[in-house]
C-alpha cells in the first residue's frame, strides 16, 4: 500500500530519532517555542489507512493534554521486514507570546512482531512518564503480558471486536497475570454515558422510582456492530439493579430481588444512526425512554405513568472518537464502574 507520509513531518534513520528530538527543541530560532510533557500517549493500529485520521486525532489531543505522542502503524502480514520513523511536532499559541509543543513520534512497521512492536514502544517512551495506549482494531497475539507490563492505560473499543467477550477477558487477563493494574478504558462503554446519566435522572421522580420494581422489560436499540455497547448497557442496569443474570429459552432477563423478572430486549436500529439509539424500562402502565438522533445534539428522555407523561429534552456533549480519548486522559484512572459492571456483562455475553 502507498501511503503518503507527508503529514508525519521529517523522516528520521531510526538509530538518530533521539538526536532528531534533541535538535527539534534546540532549533528554536528565539521563536519563544516551549516543550511540554506530562504523558506518553500512544496509538497502535494495524489499519494502514488511519495514518492521516490518527495523525490529525493526535493534534487534537495534544491541544488538550501535554504529552509525548507515539504513532505505530504495523503491517504484520508485509512480505519484507523493515521500520521507518518520522518526527513533528504540535504547537499551540499561548499567552499571545511563546507556543506550546509536544513532539510526535510516528513508526511504520512492515513485519512487526510482537518483539518489534514492543521493542520500538518501550524504547520510545519518555522516561518516567506514565503511558497510556489506544489499542484500535481486533486485539492479536502483539498485545502480550511483556507489552501490557508497561502500561499505565489502555483503551480499547470492543464494539471493533468479533468476540468482545473473549477480548475483554484476554485483556483481564493480561491484566492481572503479573497483577498489572494499568487502567481501561473502552470506548464503547464511554459512548453510552449520556444515555445512562439521562436515564439515571429521570428517577428522581419519586413516583418513577416506586414504580420501577414493577417494570418487566428493558429494551436497548443500537446500531449494527454495537450489539457490545447495549451489552455493557444492560450490564449497568442489572448492576444498579442488584439483579442476577437469568437464561429462558436462549433469552435474557434480570432476577430482582422482590421485583419483577425483567427480560432484555437487544434491537439493531438504523444502520446511520448513534451507536446507541434507545434506552426504554417499561411495565405496565408506566415507560421511561431515552432516546437520541446523531447530528441533533440533543438526547429526549420521555416518561409515562398512568395520565401523566413529561418529555425533556437535553443538549450531548461532543463524543466523537477525539472526544471520547480527550475525556478519558483527563479522567486517568476513573474506570472503577466499568470495572463493576464487567463481570455481568461477561456473563450476559457469553
Amino acid at each position: 500500500m502507498n501511503l503518503d507520509t507527508a503529514i508525519l513531518g521529517e523522516e528520521v534513520p531510526l538509530g538518530k530519532l533521539d538526536k532528531a528530538v534533541r535538535a527539534l527543541w534546540a532549533d528554536d530560532n528565539g521563536g519563544g517555542k516551549t516543550r511540554a510533557s506530562l504523558m506518553n500517549f500512544a496509538i497502535y493500529s494495524e489499519d494502514l489507512s488511519s495514518l492521516e485520521k490518527n495523525t490529525q486525532l493526535l493534534a487534537g489531543v495534544t491541544r488538550e493534554h501535554s504529552c509525548r505522542a507515539l504513532l505505530i502503524l504495523n503491517d504484520p502480514g508485509a512480505a519484507t521486514m523493515s521500520t521507518r520513523a518520522w518526527i513533528t511536532a504540535h504547537c499551540q499559541l499561548y499567552d499571545g507570546k511563546r507556543s506550546v509543543c509536544c513532539e510526535q513520534l510516528s513508526f511504520l512497521l512492515e513485519g512487526g512482531g510482537a518483539d518489534r512492536v514492543r521493542n520500538v514502544v518501550f524504547s520510545n517512551l519518555e522516561s518516567d512518564l506514565p503511558l497510556v495506549l489506544w489499542w484500535q482494531g481486533e486485539l492479536t497475539e502483539r498485545l502480550d503480558e511483556r507489552f501490557c507490563s508497561v502500561l499505565d492505560g489502555l483503551i480499547v473499543d470492543s464494539s471493533q471486536w468479533k468476540n468482545p467477550g473473549a477480548g475483554l477477558r484476554r485483556v483481564l487477563a493480561a491484566r492481572d497475570g503479573r497483577k498489572i493494574h494499568f487502567t481501561l478504558g473502552d470506548l464503547s462503554w464511554m459512548r453510552s454515558h449520556v444515555m445512562r446519566v439521562t436515564l439515571a435522572a429521570a428517577f428522581q421522580n419519586r413516583a418513577l422510582l416506586a414504580a420501577l420494581p414493577s417494570m418487566t422489560k428493558l429494551k436497548i436499540v443500537h446500531a449494527p456492530g454495537h450489539r457490545a455497547a447495549a451489552l455493557l448497557v444492560a450490564a449497568w442496569v442489572g448492576r444498579q439493579l442488584g439483579a442476577s443474570l437469568q437464561r429462558t429459552g436462549g433469552k435474557l432477563a434480570f432476577q430482582r430481588k422482590d421485583a419483577e423478572l425483567l427480560s432484555i430486549e437487544l434491537e439493531e436500529g438504523q444502520a446511520d444512526g448513534c451507536p446507541l439509539q434507545t434506552l426504554e424500562l417499561s411495565g405496565p402502565g408506566v415507560s421511561v425512554s431515552v432516546t437520541r438522533e446523531c447530528g441533533s445534539g440533543f438526547v429526549y428522555a420521555r416518561t409515562s405513568q398512568g395520565d401523566a407523561a413529561r418529555e425533556e429534552v437535553q443538549p450531548t456533549p461532543r463524543d466523537n472518537d477525539a472526544d471520547l480519548i480527550v475525556e478519558q486522559l483527563s479522567r486517568f484512572g476513573g474506570t472503577t464502574r466499568y470495572f463493576e459492571i464487567l463481570p455481568l456483562f461477561l456473563e450476559m455475553a457469553e
